[in-house]
């Protein structure tokens, strides 16, 4: 065989591998792209604190809720001022699509929201180990 030739079969095998390769990428679901995915959308001023429109899409098989907690230094004392909400696993579409909810954070005592204020709100998916990850922040002002 010359060496050409074998050149030609060792570009044909690659290209071909290459090719196999991205027909696999492209028949894979679009939708594993988008798994575990949050996104903060709207802080806004609800009673009795705050409530926060959140854009998630998630995996089928797992089991978590969606969480949310905000806070704001108090420039009149001490401390901060807290909130927190969840949304339970049995009230989250996880298909894989792109969904939005409403979490509704409560604040803990003694702690005020009022228009104008400039908070910090974080998200994040929770497990039932513990675990949290897919943390997104966002500073808005209310």
């Amino acid at each position: 065989m010359k060496s050409s030739r074998l050149r030609r079969r060792v570009l044909g095998s690659t290209a071909v591998a290459v090719l196999a390769g991205a027909g696999v990428l492209a028949g894979a679901p679009a939708a594993v792209a988008k798994a575990n995915f949050l996104a903060i959308d709207k802080v806004t001023l609800h009673e009795p604190g705050l409530q926060v429109k959140v854009t998630y899409s998630c995996d089928t098989e797992i089991n978590h809720q969606l969480v949310a907690n905000a806070s704001m230094p108090n420039e009149n004392g001490p401390g901060e001022s807290t909130a927190a909400g969840t949304i339970k696993r049995d009230k989250l579409i996880c298909d894989y699509g792109s969904h939005t909810a409403k979490v509704t954070l409560r604040p803990a005592a003694p702690s005020r929201f009022a228009k104008g204020d400039k908070v910090k709100v974080t998200i994040f998916y929770f497990d039932d180990d513990g675990f949290s990850y897919g943390h997104e922040e966002k500073v808005s002002v209310l």
